[in-house]
């Protein structure tokens, strides 16, 4: 069955649905007062909402009955576009959501003029890797220690990149 989606930047009315949806997706989830943050500083967020269908349950709903997909956070510095979240909430993951928020995301970019998009991703996460590198992202090197496991261990990131003037 095909869901009807709509893109809209992040506010405060869906902020909420959000962080709830974060805290289920993350061991080390982003607060409140992170997407605020990002959002008084003007960087792009776009959250992906859909039609709610039959057979969805426990989907974070807006009132107007409209379900969380996923969301992105973005910032753009000169001619480069860093992403710095993207999440699909965790009942619709494998679904190909995670494409359409990073097809959307780079179709953004360009319309900035960026040049190169950039994320980091942790080496445990396979199904991001390979979505990223199926997108066209490559492997540019690594971050030591970037993400936290635990209380005493840290996860290395891999930084990958994507030209979008040779991807267009």
């Amino acid at each position: 069955m095909t869901r009807r989606f709509d893109w809209v930047p992040l506010s405060a009315d869906v902020l909420p649905l959000v962080v709830e949806v974060e805290k289920t997706a993350y061991s080390h989830p982003w607060t409140v007062g992170h997407f605020s943050d990002t959002m008084n500083a003007g960087h792009h967020t776009q959250v992906l909402l859909g039609e709610a269908l039959p057979g969805d349950v426990g989907l974070p709903t807006l009132a107007d009955g409209r379900v969380l997909i996923g969301y992105l956070v973005a910032m753009q510095i000169l001619d480069e576009v860093h992403l710095l979240n993207i999440t699909v909430a965790p009942a619709l993951q494998r679904q190909g959501w995670g494409r359409v928020l990073l097809d959307g995301l780079a179709l953004w970019a360009r319309t900035q003029q960026a040049q190169w998009l950039w994320l980091e991703v942790r080496p445990s996460n396979a199904p991001a890797l390979a979505a990223y590198r199926q997108r066209g992202f490559a492997e540019v090197g690594r971050r030591r220690d970037y993400y936290p496991l635990d209380n005493t261990r840290r996860e290395d990131a891999i930084v990958m990149s994507l030209n979008l003037k040779v991807s267009a």
